[in-house]
């Protein structure tokens, strides 16, 4: 989440009248993340998050992504919902920029992770994938190989200035995982970001930590249910200074595992995805790194984290390392 497009309260207002949502009470920017302009709104009802859709989400995609959220909610997944407008409808426009109003999520993001978080993660995913096994619409992975050469295409003469060598190593390990990236595995709707400021928490005093839901779906599409767990490796299985936690990652994927069993493609594959899953992250975080929006109030990730992660991966030969 982040803000590169400011509002005022008479353009919020404006907004809302065309939702039955009650009265506006307070609204405020959310800097965290670095796609989309995202507000929390509270009026006299609810607390509400409103976003605009500002860099890599299509138009068409928007529906893809609201009878996800939708279906998964039905099925038991717990995550925001779209608010439909007076007139029925829920996706509107503000700015000259697509707008969707979704429901407030209770809870928040992780910060310290622990081997409880990783155990309800799994199984959190492996839920997800199972239960829209037959969901009945499909969207290509626009971040998979081809994105991520359109993206590298972009950047390349200039990721040198983020660090010296950057360049090889994109160049070198984005013609490895062209030769090598796996197809066929067993595949379905994935979130596709999966990071722990997207799954939601509460706290109980004294108690271990309860998961409560997950947010923003809008890298959600079809791809293979292996790369999102890799996806989470990257995001959840490395400590501060960027070392690997196996602890983390064999509660993980024990947890999704024993309800979803990796197929032997699968495990044979996962090398693979979780380096590029790494590399996804990391020429998407150069690329925001070198285009930074002046004024806008959002914070860049670092690319060079998954510099580091990408190395570890390079380093290992199987699932089991």
């Amino acid at each position: 989440m982040a803000v590169y497009t400011p509002l005022s309260q008479q353009d919020i207002e404006s907004f809302l009248a065309q939702y039955d949502v009650g009265e506006l009470v307070s609204f405020q920017g959310i800097a965290e993340g670095i796609e989309n302009t995202n507000y929390l709104i509270t009026t006299t009802r609810h607390k509400y998050i409103l976003t605009l859709f500002e860099k890599r989400v299509k138009i068409e995609d928007l529906p893809y992504f609201t009878t996800l959220m939708e279906w998964w909610h039905v099925r038991g997944i717990h995550c925001p919902q779209p608010i439909k407008m007076r007139d029925g409808r829920t996706l509107a426009a503000l700015k000259e920029k697509p707008a969707l109003m979704v429901s407030f999520l209770e809870g928040a993001g992780v910060e310290k992770i622990a081997l409880e978080h990783m155990l309800q993660l799994g199984k959190l995913a492996a839920d997800m994938h199972l239960t829209g096994m037959d969901f009945p619409h499909s969207r290509d992975n626009a971040l998979s190989v081809k994105g991520w050469e359109a993206i590298i295409d972009k950047i390349i003469d200039r990721v040198d200035e983020i660090e010296p060598g950057l360049r090889t190593l994109i160049n070198e390990e984005f013609n490895f995982l062209s030769e090598h990236w796996p197809q066929g595995l067993p595949s379905g709707p994935i979130h596709a970001d999966l990071f722990p400021d997207n799954v939601f928490f509460h706290k109980p005093f004294g108690k271990p930590p309860v998961l409560s839901g997950v947010i923003d779906f809008y890298f959600a599409c079809h791809d293979a249910w292996a790369y999102d767990l890799a996806i989470c490796v990257n995001a959840w299985c490395f400590d501060d200074k960027h070392r690997f936690v196996p602890e983390r990652a064999e509660a993980l994927m024990h947890s999704y595992t024993d309800l979803r069993p990796f197929t032997p493609e699968e495990e044979a594959a996962f090398p693979v995805l979780v380096r590029g899953a790494a590399l996804r992250f990391l020429v998407t975080r150069a690329h925001d790194w070198l285009n930074r929006s002046p004024g806008a109030l959002v914070t860049p990730k670092d690319p060079m984290e998954y510099v580091a992660k990408l190395q570890f991966h390079q380093s290992q030969g199987t699932i089991g390392e």
